[in-house]
């Protein structure tokens, strides 16, 4: 495999033009909806103009044709600017549209992938329950079949993009049965936003991603059609797993973003602030900070591309992606708080992008898969034996 990880003319292109829009036209407007808790529709209009929710979609599904690289290469580039926007991206491609698009039959995908194509509609992604965190097969939402129907109960919480005035759907993961050894049989259904008995609450009150929206979601014996049950019955947790696989590589970019973006802003600052006669960038203490954080931030790059080309070579890359989520997630963590320390007091006003940076990163530790559960997949890929 090779180990070039330069981009193609094509790849670049769209980089730099992502690029572009996140300056000019997220840079200007996301703080007022950050500090307000608005969701940024115009924005998420505008993505969906550009194509962006289709990126790695076949054009006959109403996508643009790409791949998932081309995916990472654009929320690198939005979570530069402002990881609430670079989250939606991710959840409503990667968590949303992908399940329909790797499982999904032929009529699932042509009712569903346009809309969430084009942006018109949002997808999410039901996991995480109140009592299992990362435990995701303990699931406890549980769906019987009732002749025609699924007749689905349980909870979900921390949901990305479930309670948007766009939201078409929710992937739900429940136990329709049980293995002869007892344990439980995982099923994805789609829920269509909307559906009687399916219920989503107010948006959480979050110390970060104040511009996305997550919520906890309630199923109170909703039915929904047996056709929407997704992929085969009894193989949820299987396909939510490799949706998580491919999810960390998409994650590991938006950390990585985050970290480059706290590089950007700090080398920008250290040029116009003056202390003691001179900029402050002249002060060798500064230079070692911002030379460890963009060598982080190079580095955390490298990780997520050799994940995504192995995913795209057809490669297995489970190890890679949790390599590159744990070490991108932690370093952005880091970098934010030497961002933070390098605009001192300024670093803790919010009209400072760094202040949205320091309390956006933490997230990454914890969303698709906490770092004690990335080290645990790269053990268990090392051939560590579990108990």
């Amino acid at each position: 495999m090779s180990l070039d990880h330069r981009l193609s003319p094509e790849h670049e292109e769209l980089r730099r033009t992502v690029e572009e829009f996140a300056h000019d036209v997220i840079a200007p407007k996301i703080g007022e909806f950050y500090e307000n808790h608005e969701f940024p529709y115009e924005i998420v209009r505008e993505m969906g103009r550009m194509g962006l929710f289709g990126l790695p979609f076949p054009e006959e599904y109403g996508g643009m044709g790409g791949d998932y690289l081309a995916l990472c290469l654009a929320l690198e580039e939005l979570a530069r600017v402002d990881s609430s926007v670079a989250i939606t991206l991710e959840a409503a491609v990667s968590l949303g549209a992908m399940p329909v698009y790797r499982f999904g039959t032929e009529e699932q995908k042509r009712q569903w992938l346009p809309r969430l194509c084009s942006g018109e509609m949002l997808g999410a992604f039901g996991l995480t329950e109140p009592e299992c965190g990362s435990d995701a097969g303990g699931t406890r939402t549980t769906a019987v079949r009732d002749g025609d129907e699924w007749v689905i109960s349980g909870t979900k919480c921390f949901i990305t993009n479930s309670g948007t005035d766009i939201t078409g759907l929710v992937t739900v993961t429940a136990v329709t049965g049980r293995k002869p050894d007892g344990r439980p049989e995982i099923s994805s259904i789609i829920v269509p936003s909307g559906t009687p008995g399916f219920t989503v609450a107010a948006p959480y009150s979050k110390v970060g991603w104040n511009a996305s929206d997550t919520r906890e979601l309630s199923f109170s014996d909703v039915r929904v059609p047996a056709a929407n049950l997704l992929g085969e019955e009894g193989r949820g947790y299987a396909q939510f797993l490799r949706i998580l696989d491919e999810g960390r590589i998409a994650i590991s970019a938006l950390a990585t973003g985050l970290a480059q973006g706290c590089v950007d802003e700090s080398v920008r600052y250290a040029g116009e602030r003056r202390a003691f006669g001179r900029p402050i960038g002249a002060n060798q203490a500064i230079q070692f900070k911002l030379a460890d954080m963009e060598m982080r931030a190079h580095t955390a790059r490298i990780a997520w591309r050799d994940a995504a080309s192995r995913l795209l070579a057809g490669e297995p890359f489970k190890k890679e992606a949790a390599i590159a989520k744990l070490y991108s997630s932690e370093i952005a963590v880091t970098n934010a708080r030497e961002a933070t320390q390098i605009h001192g007091g300024y670093g803790f006003m919010n009209e400072y992008p760094v202040a949205r940076m320091w309390r956006d990163s933490k997230i990454l530790e914890i969303g698709e898969g906490t770092s004690e559960v990335q080290r645990m997949l790269i053990a268990r890929e090392l051939g560590v034996a579990s108990s």
